[in-house]
């Protein structure tokens, strides 16, 4: 049984619902959650929590499930955060960190990797993190160079993880990822990589943690291998925007699945057959509507394939085992209408224990104990206490015409009490631009907008992934075109439906969708504001160029980025156009700007450009720099001061 009196006053105390009561402050979207992670380990005895528990620095508490001892504190660092953790075996961890309180700029390689003991004993380095913040009084042998991270930990209940070595070249880019076996208390290192070849960027490992697979990205064009006893044998080679198949996973027996274009588009799970060089003619799962996206569900201590956690609008598990199928049900029983995401520890063992954690779009999340032989629940943490549910706005997919007739995936976060009106809006887009912007559940960003009477509308414009090949490969060469016309359209229609107010519209986002939100200015004026745009594309031309440290890889600059945005060369005239630095003069509405001093992948050069344009035209915005703060904002005083910004903003442009 559990520790009595465990986090029930600590970690479950719920924010109080009135009526009448103010939204919630910034800080209960914006700073880390009380509950960052909860993990059960391999054999199901403890539970362990990486929690800031009101604490400044978020730190790693485990529970010994047995019963008869208090929590105890595995890991508190007085200079750094873990930033992510996972057991090794029944009896150890391993984790990385980040330091909360330096900005996103100083944290490129700096994870740095750590093992303890379940109960906070025999505390190791295993890799350097290359920051100041570790003392080496920690230090019991010599760890590897800061430029190896955690690839893979097995299955298998030993004392090895897999860890990779970065072969960096000039300009701080990775060139190759070297495999070794890390054994976690002796720290002993061992390559895995005799005879495999170079410049593999991606690797999947058996159920014993060998190599099984590479890939391998050169020229614009991906190479798939497999080990074939001692040696590494081609599978296949495709251009690496036009993959036959992707990799994702093998099982317990080796079996490999992947994914590819089924017959209507959308990525399908299928087998393949390593042997004959073949994927699968039937499909394993199909998502119609959406690419299959998702992972496997092994058992921890054997490699055994479980399930299938799959996600189209929301994540489900498909159970292939018996008994997590019946406690999946009871699960969604006792919390309907959420995603209940189930792991277990002695999956096969009769005393069977799940960890449940339960959320919804209104609810940042709970977790749970759940222990089918006896029917038994214990109530274990929540996320963040300080959001009540009940106050939190609801999330809803909706598909649109867009005006060519493409059909455009477009979310609808409605504030409560939900509207009798046409509300105020804020059309928040994601960055990437080439990943997928939403999955429902509780978001901070969009339920903070909310939070605040707004509409918030998020489209997937052409170009976004996950919605089939089709919508993906529309936006190619779309930036400020058809794109930016997917949003204008989402808009149009949110007031159409008499959701929006058109007189009551602002354009918001950060990276690509800081672009959009500068595009969406000088394209759609007559829809929009005022505008907030944070680590801001300015120029696109500027990503082609070349710079120390940049973390865009000349791969993708000579054969990515031609392809998906333009070539430099060839379509100089056409990337020109769709600059917002060439055309600040057509900005006319408010516009909020904010960058990082120290931003790889968007420098500061985008934001000093577009605001002495501007000031050239006699439009000068609200702009804000964070010195320290890389390509979005670490520091929780930095995050903090950008949304009372972005509040005080929208507040004035949107009453």
């Amino acid at each position: 049984m559990m520790a009595p009196g465990f986090v029930l006053a600590f970690l479950l105390t719920a924010a109080a619902s009135t009526a009448t009561a103010a939204p919630p402050p910034v800080e209960a979207f914006f700073r880390p959650p009380e509950i960052a992670d909860a993990k059960l380990s391999p054999g199901g005895r403890w539970l362990a929590l990486a929690t800031s528990g009101g604490e400044a620095r978020t730190a790693i508490v485990a529970i010994d499930l047995r019963g008869g001892e208090q929590p105890r504190q595995v890991v508190r660092l007085p200079d750094a955060d873990v930033s992510d953790f996972d057991w090794v075996n029944d009896d150890r961890l391993v984790f990385r960190i980040y330091d909360s309180e330096a900005g996103s700029g100083d944290q490129r390689f700096a994870a740095g990797l750590f093992s303890v003991r379940a109960n906070g004993e025999d505390l190791r380095v295993l890799v350097s993190p290359r920051t100041r913040f570790v003392t080496r009084q920690r230090i019991v042998a010599e760890p590897l160079r800061a430029n190896h991270v955690l690839l893979h930990v097995p299955r298998n209940g030993g004392d090895e993880v897999v860890v990779g070595e970065l072969q960096i070249r000039q300009g701080q880019q990775v060139a190759d990822v070297v495999p070794k076996r890390l054994n976690v208390v002796t720290q002993r290192a061992v390559s895995l990589a005799r005879g495999a070849p170079e410049q593999v960027m991606g690797w999947l490992f058996d159920a014993a943690g060998e190599p099984a697979l590479a890939t391998s990205v050169r020229e614009g064009r991906s190479t798939i291998y497999r080990r074939d006893g001692g040696e590494w044998r081609q599978v296949a080679e495709f251009p690496a925007l036009g993959a036959a198949f992707v990799p994702r996973f093998l099982d317990g027996e080796g079996r490999l699945f992947v994914t590819v274009a089924g017959r209507e588009g959308y990525a399908e799970l299928r087998r393949f057959d390593l042997e004959a060089g073949r994927v699968g003619a039937e499909p394993v799962v199909r998502t119609p509507g959406f690419d299959f996206t998702g992972s496997a569900v092994v058992d921890p201590a054997d490699g055994r394939l479980l399930g299938l956690r799959i996600v189209t609008d929301a994540e489900t598990t498909h159970w292939l085992d018996p008994r997590l199928k019946a406690a999946q049900a009871r699960a969604d029983a006792r919390f309907p209408g959420r995603v209940n995401r189930l792991s277990c520890g002695r999956c096969a063992a009769a005393d069977l224990i799940v960890l449940v954690r339960s959320y919804s779009d209104r609810d940042p999340g709970q977790w749970s104990l759940y222990r089918p032989a006896e029917d038994r629940w214990e109530a274990v943490a929540q996320l963040r206490r300080d959001i009540d549910p009940a106050t939190m706005g609801t999330l809803d997919l909706h598909r649109i015409a867009a005006r060519d007739g493409l059909s455009l995936p477009v979310w609808v976060t409605l504030p409560m009490p939900k509207p009798e009106a046409a509300a105020p809006a804020v059309v928040l887009v994601h960055g990437g631009p080439w990943v997928r912007g939403v999955t429902w559940g509780w978001r901070a960003e969009a339920q903070f907008l909310a939070s605040r009477g707004w509409v918030v509308i998020e489209p997937e414009f052409r170009g976004s992934t996950g919605y089939g090949r089709r919508h993906f490969e529309a936006g190619w060469k779309q930036w400020g075109r058809a794109m930016q016309d997917d949003v204008a359209d989402a808009v149009a229609w949110a007031i159409a439906r008499g959701i929006a107010d058109p007189k009551r519209v602002c354009i918001a986002g950060g990276s690509y969708g800081g672009y959009a939100a500068l595009m969406g200015l000088i394209r759609d004026p007559q829809l929009y504001r005022c505008g907030v745009a944070w680590a801001a594309v300015t120029d696109p031309r500027l990503l082609f160029r070349w710079s120390f440290g940049a973390d865009l890889s000349d791969e993708a600059r000579q054969f990515g980025l031609p392809v998906l945005i333009g070539d430099p060369v060839a379509d100089a005239a056409r990337l020109a156009e769709v600059a917002p630095v060439e055309q600040a003069v057509r900005i006319q509405a408010p516009l909020l700007l904010a960058f990082g001093g120290r931003d790889a992948r968007v420098p500061i050069e985008h934001g000093t450009r577009l605001r002495e344009a501007l000031r050239a035209a006699g439009r000068e915005p609200e702009y804000v720099v964070y010195p320290e703060e890389g390509h979005g904002w670490q520091r929780l005083e930095n995050r903090l001061d950008f949304y009372r910004r972005v509040e005080r903003f929208l507040a004035a442009q949107l009453q």
